[in-house]
């Protein structure tokens, strides 16, 4: 998961975006966010991947400053822990500035983030059975047209990203809360 405060948003560079939107790291990415620190070990268990791979993924990431080491829960010397780095990224197709590399490298990106979400999408449907009733009801999806200009697009964004900010930060409800995944796209369009 990646922390959406204005505080840790940093402009992400091409070699970021590749970073971020390979879909084994962007696991890795989601487990660090959601359970917290891990091993590489703890998270090849969680993906059915080989240690040797995860411990690649996790190096590239941490080279890119997603996400870092916590040498503070290593219980010996080989032991190697990793966390959330706790940023965020922002990144416009337009920052590629007409480079055919950095446009394939966002358009790439943009298109591996779409599938994720959707996939997570998906992924709630297929589990919807074993959630009780209140989960199901709770559930959401939400779409509407309007018009506004660019600058009130950004605005919109702004607010999303700090409504969802404001429940990122608050405690755990404790019991009976659950991992939920939100996003959201707003995008220019035609009927």
């Amino acid at each position: 998961m990646l922390d959406m405060s204005p505080a840790n948003r940093r402009t992400a560079d091409a070699s970021v975006i590749a970073a971020i939107h390979h879909p084994l790291r962007r696991r890795l990415i989601d487990l660090l966010g959601v359970n917290g620190p891990a091993t590489a070990s703890r998270l090849a268990e969680a993906t059915g991947e080989l240690v040797g791979n995860v411990s690649h993924h996790l190096k590239v990431l941490a080279a890119a400053g997603v996400i870092e080491e916590a040498p503070e829960l290593a219980r010996t010397r080989r032991e190697r822990w990793w966390r959330s780095a706790k940023a965020s990224y922002t990144w416009s197709f337009a920052d590629a500035g007409g480079d055919p590399a950095g446009e394939l490298v966002a358009e790439t990106a943009e298109e591996a983030n779409l599938a994720h979400h959707a996939t997570k999408v998906r992924q709630w449907f297929g589990l919807r059975p074993e959630y009780d009733e209140s989960w199901i009801r709770a559930a959401f999806s939400s779409e509407s047209w309007v018009t506004l200009t660019p600058e009130r697009l950004e605005e919109l964004g702004e607010r999303i990203r700090a409504l969802v900010q404001e429940y990122a930060d608050a405690p755990s409800d404790g019991a009976g809360a659950e991992p939920v995944f939100v996003f959201a796209h707003a995008v220019p369009a035609r009927p």
